[in-house]
């Protein structure tokens, strides 16, 4: 009985999501999970440190008493200075990550993540030495954003191209995992000299901004040792080259079933792209990527991601939380950080949950719907909260006060599973080989740009909105991100990044009926397998790839399979 017939017929159990995952692992040879693997997904995650390790260690330093007394300046009469000094790094973020559509398929993923590196570690170099002198200040922090956004870019787009499919969405979030332990040891890094060191000691505020160089020095000494992504070697056309990438990466022989499938998939695509539209360059890339239709919707689609990852409030209350701890009753300033690296813990375990059991085991689409639905109650409830609360603090019940700071920590379970995780996997995975580079710098500047704009309005949003009403606010973008998500977005995970195109073929209105992929389409394998048979020989894989290449050549997805351009 083939796969679909099983999983239909089967238990609850069994055409569950997770239990499909489990398959998809459990059916792809072993050797694919290898430590060379590790070592690259590792290396690339590590982009996402940088941003981490800033967002959670420069507003408090900026609130440092030797910050403060270095650079002249007064916490209640510079805000407007100190707000600039912890943002302007988003906005140069933004323009690092535009510009990174320069570099990315010119030079290739690893050159590229060594010279952001390089401009990122140049920046906190600068910071530090800056000596009270405010212009080289903001030169350092601006210049080490370029390098942020950058490296924003090419770490996801690096890891969708060399993790197995089915496990894509959980080795992607290694980089919003790296992301959140930065922001965590970035945090308690403050909270430690502002404990052990005196303010009167101008190393109080550089050792903070010091000790995020050694992120990017491990970074590129590891890079060495990494393997150059097959699908940008295949996309500059050393097709040799990049299969031999594939099979250090995957451990597998050149002559696998398996490892040939996946290669034959990469080079039909490209082979088919350059075909259709020429040689590559950034001007036809610019060109496909807003004339094509297809690639136009998923432009769209990761633009959406990050826009309403914005509006739900998340990032809001991550770079505000000191003052929204305020609000609800947690008082002292020690108090304060404290709490603040225990909520940068909680995103990080819930992230690693999300990574676990969400992304790729419920799926991208299930887990966005469910991480928005916590996302707007959390919002609803500390709205209401502050509305009394602010009116009439003693009246307020204990338990309620405790509701309200247990709401913030459930909100971050509810952010991680859905609108943190998702813009980032779509950001690098739903774009086609050709123009995923362009893609994601663009989907990652509009992220930071964004960002910056929001981190910005924020204030004015508690001023206008009486704190209370911001709450209500961000629940009802999590309302209308939660309608968004049912009618726009497909499932994604277990997919072959070259398979994506056929889910944009459909109009939008049409898309929620075939959101979801057949059970034939998610299996590691191209050929259909019962889901109750977990392991294949190679001698029976090799049949069943015959079998599967004249099928599929037949409905005309994928000749390139039935060619053998490996052999070319």
């Amino acid at each position: 009985m083939g796969s679909k017939e099983s999983i239909r017929k089967g238990t609850v159990w069994t055409r569950s999501p997770f239990y499909r995952y489990m398959c998809a692992i459990r059916r792809s040879p072993p050797m694919i999970y290898n430590r060379h693997l590790f070592l690259c997904v590792f290396v690339f995650a590590c982009t996402g440190m940088p941003k981490g390790w800033d967002e959670g260690s420069c507003a408090s330093i900026t609130k440092l008493g030797s910050f403060t007394s270095e650079f002249g300046i007064d916490t209640d009469k510079d805000s407007g200075t100190i707000s600039n000094i912890v943002s302007f790094v988003n906005l140069a973020a933004g323009v690092g990550a535009i510009l990174s559509m320069f570099l990315n398929d010119r030079y290739g993923r690893i050159w590229c993540l060594r010279l952001y590196m390089v401009i990122y570690l140049t920046g906190c170099l600068a910071s530090t030495f800056a000596y009270g002198n405010i212009g080289a200040l903001y030169f350092g922090r601006l210049w080490a954003g370029l390098g942020i956004g950058a490296a924003s870019v090419i770490g996801p787009t690096y890891i969708v191209e060399v993790a197995p499919k089915a496990t894509r969405g959980l080795m992607t979030l290694w980089f919003n995992l790296w992301m959140l332990l930065s922001q965590m040891i970035g945090v308690f890094v403050v909270y430690g000299v502002k404990v052990h060191i005196s303010p009167k000691k101008t190393i109080q505020y550089q050792i903070p901004f010091f000790v995020q160089v050694f992120v990017p020095c491990i970074c590129i000494g590891l890079s060495f040792l990494v393997t150059e992504s097959p699908r940008w070697l295949a996309l500059c056309g050393r097709y040799e080259e990049s299969a031999d990438a594939l099979c250090k990466i995957r451990k597998l022989p050149r002559q696998h079933p398996v490892l040939e499938a996946e290669f034959n998939e990469i080079r039909g695509q490209i082979e088919q792209d350059f075909d259709s539209y020429g040689r590559l360059s950034l001007k036809n890339q610019m060109v496909e990527i807003v004339t094509i239709p297809t690639n136009l919707r998923r432009l769209q689609l990761s633009f959406m991601a990050y826009f309403l990852a914005q509006w739900s409030g998340a990032n809001g209350i991550t770079n505000y939380l000191p003052t929204i701890f305020g609000l609800i009753g947690v008082e002292g300033d020690e108090k304060t950080i404290y709490s603040t690296g225990l909520y940068a813990f909680t995103k990080l375990m819930t992230t690693l949950i999300a990574s676990l059991f969400f992304t790729d085991a419920v799926g991208r689409r299930k887990s966005l719907l469910i991480g928005v639905l916590i996302q707007m109650c959390c919002h609803y409830y500390l709205g209401g909260y502050l509305k009394y609360y602010l009116a009439d603090p003693t009246g307020m019940p204990t338990g309620a006060s405790r509701a309200a700071i247990g709401a913030i920590f459930i909100h971050a379970f509810g952010w991680s599973i859905g609108l943190y995780s998702l813009p980032y996997i779509f950001g690098s995975e739903l774009y086609p080989s050709r123009v995923r580079a362009l893609g994601g710098a663009l989907s990652q500047g509009f992220h930071w740009l964004f960002y910056f704009a929001i981190t910005k309005a924020t204030p004015g949003l508690f001023n206008g909105m009486n704190v209370w009403g911001t709450f209500i606010f961000w629940g009802t973008w999590c309302a209308i991100s939660w309608v968004y998500g049912f009618f726009m977005v497909p499932e994604t995970s277990g997919r072959s990044l070259e398979s994506m195109n056929s889910l944009f073929q459909y109009k939008w209105y049409e898309l929620r009926r075939h959101a979801y992929p057949e059970p034939e389409d998610l299996a590691e394998y191209p050929y259909d397998v019962d889901y109750t048979t977990m392991q294949l020989n190679d001698t029976e894989a090799g049949s069943k790839l015959s079998e599967n290449n004249h099928h599929v050549g037949e409905k005309g997805e994928s000749e390139s399979s039935a060619d053998g351009l490996l052999q070319r």
